[in-house]
């Protein structure tokens, strides 16, 4: 695996993350780092020296001699890769983490990681055809599934067979030769939020996936929290109701077993069957299977049927997401995955039960929205990933 530049100590770590948000004249460098006029200096000549960096002509004057300005390398490449239960997602991006060239197209996550990580690497590699890159300097993948992140493998992830303790890290930076790292597919979208999205501003969020499965990433202080072992924000496996249908997970009554798509897609079906909803009848007869798409559709349509539907899965996913605010106190609540595409029926429904729910005091100022970044948020969130790893001090 070929060896990725990396900083020598904290102080170029820190300059590197903050030209990860744009270029900057040394002066503005100087004004949010606690260094020396002359020890910064030092530190970004050596980050030009290392080909992580390089000069970017001169700033506006501020009243003085003109201060250089420094951007990153428009050389660095890292790639991002968004493993979904349906879907692969893969993106290159430079180093500021602007998206160069993004892939997407059905996949099976049942197939075993073999063939879908093959998959995933054979589309990072059509994308460096095009001209996007020669070489990465790193990438970043997520999965939809329980993760040790420290270890970089899936543990008994409910949704994907055969994936149990699989060596995703190790496999994708052998394949493509630079380093890899390895989150849940939620806590990769939370950060793509983080740097791209609504939440750019904020520092202390919640990201509620609802698509297959339903899961929580959770942002404090600007920093994912993972918990010990890798495991916080499943909430999707969270019991609504003991007498409920019994889950992917092997227990009854989770909110995915009500609202994860495989749920939506049954209930549907059920619906359908039953005369509850011309349009789903319609679909069905044709296609022969109801997917979260044709509910939102029949929704987008007035099928009251559909609607019905849209909002029993919000007022369950409210429920839970209000207990979470009471005890989390977020400043932001960001809704995304496939079946938050139902759109603002859903998000009515969920707005309405946390904001009856919860303590006005959690509540009062907390904006409730559907995420802007639709299929990028994920690998974005990789690639800004792999970047903390690669712009971290040795």
């Amino acid at each position: 695996m070929k060896r990725t530049a990396r900083p020598e100590n904290v102080h170029q770590a820190t300059l590197l993350r903050l030209l990860r948000d744009g270029g900057r004249s040394r002066a503005e460098l100087g004004d949010v780092v606690d260094l020396s006029r002359s020890k910064l200096n030092v530190e970004l000549d050596r980050l030009v020296e290392l080909g992580l960096a390089e000069p970017d002509g001169l700033a506006a004057s501020r009243g003085g001699r003109r201060s250089g300005r420094v951007r990153l390398s428009p050389r660095t490449r890292f790639a991002g890769i968004d493993i979904g239960a349906t879907s692969i997602d893969v993106a290159v991006t430079n180093g500021e983490l602007e998206v160069l060239g993004h892939l997407s197209e059905r996949a099976d996550i049942r197939e075993g990681p073999a063939a879908v990580l093959e998959r995933a690497v054979e589309l990072v590699g059509k994308l460096r055809r095009e001209g996007l890159c020669t070489e990465l300097n790193g990438v970043g993948i997520g999965v939809p599934g329980p993760v040790s992140f420290a270890e970089g493998v899936p543990v008994v992830p409910p949704i994907m067979p055969g994936w149990d303790r699989y060596p995703v890290r190790e496999t994708i930076a052998q394949e493509l030769g630079c380093p890899a790292m390895v989150d849940n597919d939620v806590n990769i979208m939370a950060l793509g939020e983080l740097h791209a999205g609504l939440a750019k501003n904020v520092d202390d969020f919640l990201l509620v996936k609802i698509g297959t499965g339903i899961g929580c990433g959770i942002v404090v202080d600007g920093k994912i929290y993972r918990g010990v072992s890798g495991s916080a924000g499943d909430i999707g496996h969270i019991r609504v109701d003991d007498l409920g249908p019994v889950c992917a997970c092997g227990n009854s009554g989770c909110l995915e077993a009500y609202f994860g798509g495989a749920a939506l897609a049954r209930e549907a079906a059920a619906l359908a069957r039953a005369g509850g909803s011309a349009h789903l009848a319609e679909r069905l007869a044709v296609a022969g299977a109801l997917t979260g798409e044709d509910v939102a559709a029949a929704a987008a349509q007035g099928d009251p049927g559909a609607i019905a539907l849209i909002r029993d899965g919000g007022r369950r996913v409210g429920q839970v997401l209000a207990s979470l605010v009471s005890f989390f106190n977020p400043g932001l609540v960001i809704i995304a995955g496939g079946v938050a595409r139902l759109g603002h029926v859903l998000l009515a429904e969920i707005r309405s039960v946390v904001y009856r729910r919860s303590l006005p005091l959690a509540t009062g100022n907390l904006p409730i929205v559907l995420s802007e970044l639709g299929d990028t948020a994920g690998v974005v969130g990789a690639a800004r990933l792999i970047s903390d790893h690669v712009y971290s001090a040795i």
